[in-house]
């Protein structure tokens, strides 16, 4: 940064840039799961000319992991992510599972599932209440020092005991079967490592009908409380015009967040399904000099890759809207009808970047019925939860749908079962480029003139919230 600064507030600082044009750089992003930051290039006028979301960390998982034993590698991409070990745990055994053309008993699915979606539950609720809802309980304009969980904790402490205790209880859910409630080991090649017992049943579902209650206890608070109440401007933040895809079950298009085939939709609406392995044939990677991330776009629809706002060629979003957006239904019915709302609502596909963290909330009602429906499946305590394995060359594919959205893991093994290649799309991934568009927009609409607030960069920063990344 240029040694002439100017103070903009505690997360904001400007500068001018090499061509005379000032910059605004936010940093660090706060209140999200990682590190970012986002850069403001204003012009002559003082009014933005561009904005851009910079991801500093390059992880390296799909190198180092190269010459490894395949069935170790499952234990060694939990270390991702440690807010979504569980995604990435599963995912990752999956693509070994097809790597050695294993068969997974169907008890072992119904448990690596129970454990993703319970993971989900205490997701959605550490973002949604922790990092997202200060901005609404406190109010964008809030000063910083407020704006944040313990504001939360002053403001609405009935609500913050509510939270805290749930997201307790969905940590200890995944603890007492699993033995790790993070960084997770019993998910295996061929199955799972254990089976579960009757008494272990009976204690998971007294806590998941608890969750189901807080679940709609928090969806009904927040569209009375947050939703109901958000003004247009705020509505509007990030909003951006583009594609969405998520995963589906193939015989009716419902919601699935463990297993099922993409669907890639268009803006208008229209869709094409395919299976995880021709995903290679149908999203693209592209690469751009200031970021060390990849930014994924739909290759099928042949329209090349643009992050322009008024031309979005080949974006498309994942996460939650995304989701939602996609699917014909939700198989559960509390989380079917909160659908049918938002749709009458909002219409399909749903454009608004806000609205994003009003879909987090019924597929938190969604997780937690699901995990009811798998508890009172009596298959899940069959005692067959692993066929053997050996290890030899092949290619896996194994997707999950993360918190963040669509997460691919893809490996080629020798014939000694260890790892060739290794390719990662995670969730996040695929939404950096719509990221840096909703970052622009939402930079254009509350930065005019050069007059910038605390409150106008704590906007763009809401933007980037949505997506949870």
């Amino acid at each position: 940064m240029s040694a002439k600064t100017v103070e903009v507030n505690a997360t904001g600082v400007m500068s001018h840039g090499g061509n005379g044009h000032k910059v605004i750089n936010i940093q660090p992003v706060t209140r999200i799961e990682g590190h970012a930051r986002i850069t403001i290039m204003l012009d002559d006028a003082g009014n933005v000319a561009d904005a851009r979301l910079n991801i500093m960390s390059l992880r390296g998982f799909e190198k180092f992991i190269e010459g490894k034993p395949a069935e170790e590698v499952p234990r060694i991409v939990s270390r991702i992510c440690g807010i979504c070990p569980w995604m990435h745990h599963t995912a990752s055994n999956k693509a070994v599972d097809g790597c050695f053309h294993a068969e997974v008993p169907p008890a072992a699915h119904k448990l690596r599932e129970l454990m993703q979606v319970m993971a989900q539950i205490n997701d959605k609720i550490l973002h949604f209440f922790f990092l997202a809802a200060p901005d609404f309980v406190m109010g964008s304009g809030a000063d910083y020092s407020v704006r944040n969980v313990m504001g939360i904790v002053k403001a609405a402490p009935d609500l913050a005991r509510k939270v805290v205790k749930m997201r307790q209880a969905g940590q200890m859910m995944l603890e007492s079967f699993a033995g790790r409630a993070i960084h997770p080991v019993v998910v295996v090649p061929g199955g799972f490592a254990k089976p579960m017992g009757e008494e272990e049943r009976q204690g998971l579902l007294k806590a998941a009908r608890e969750q189901l209650e807080f679940a709609r206890y928090a969806i009904d608070f927040s569209k009375r409380e947050i939703f109901q109440r958000m003004e247009p401007a705020t509505a509007d933040l990030g909003r951006i015009t583009t594609g969405f895809l998520g995963t589906v079950k193939p015989e009716d298009g419902s919601l699935t967040l463990y297993d099922g085939v993409l669907r890639l939709m268009k803006a208008d609406g229209s869709y094409q399904d395919f299976p995880y392995d021709e995903y290679v044939e149908i999203l693209g990677e592209h690469v751009e000099d200031w970021s060390t991330s990849k930014f994924p776009y739909a290759r099928s629809w042949n329209e090349g890759f643009s992050m322009d706002l008024g031309d979005p060629r080949g974006i498309y979003r994942v996460n939650t809207l995304a989701r939602l957006n996609v699917c014909d239904r939700i198989e559960t019915p509390l989380a079917q009808a909160e659908l049918e709302e938002f749709r009458s609502r909002f219409g399909r596909p749903a454009q608004s970047t806000m609205l994003y963290h009003w879909a987090r909330l019924i597929e938190l009602v969604y997780a937690c019925e699901r995990v009811i429906q798998l508890l009172e499946d009596p298959e899940i305590t069959d005692l067959h939860v692993r066929n053997e394995v050996l290890p030899r060359a092949g290619r896996g594919i194994g997707c999950v749908e993360a918190p963040r959205g669509t997460l691919i893991h893809d490996y080629s093994t020798d014939d000694n079962g260890l790892i060739l290649r290794a390719n990662l799309v995670v969730g996040t991934t695929h939404n950096v480029a719509p990221m840096n568009m909703s970052v622009q927009q939402a930079a254009r609409s509350v930065i005019s003139r050069g007059r910038v607030s605390e409150e106008a960069l704590n906007k763009v920063e809401m933007a980037l919230r949505c997506y949870d990344p």
